[in-house]
């Protein structure tokens, strides 16, 4: 479940290695890319943690980061 934090909204997806994670980025940059919104995200081993922010909002959230989010939730099983 995204939470609100310090003017973003964050999550942490854990898979099942390293590999089922890598394939979750590369699908959420494929879908970023086509919305035009990058997010902030870092990966150890199994671990995805996301954070979004509309930039040129001034990195406060706006619907951009709460549609992104949503896109991103229908990649999971």
């Amino acid at each position: 479940m995204w939470q609100e934090k310090d003017n973003s909204i964050q999550r942490k997806f854990k898979f099942k290695n390293f590999i089922e994670a890598f394939a979750f980025i590369t699908r959420v940059a494929i879908l970023a890319e086509k919305m035009d919104h990058h997010p902030t995200w870092s990966n150890t081993y199994n671990t995805v943690e996301i954070s979004l922010s509309t930039h040129s909002a001034g990195n406060v959230v706006t619907e951009k980061d709460h549609a992104l989010a949503a896109a991103i939730d229908e990649l999971m099983p």
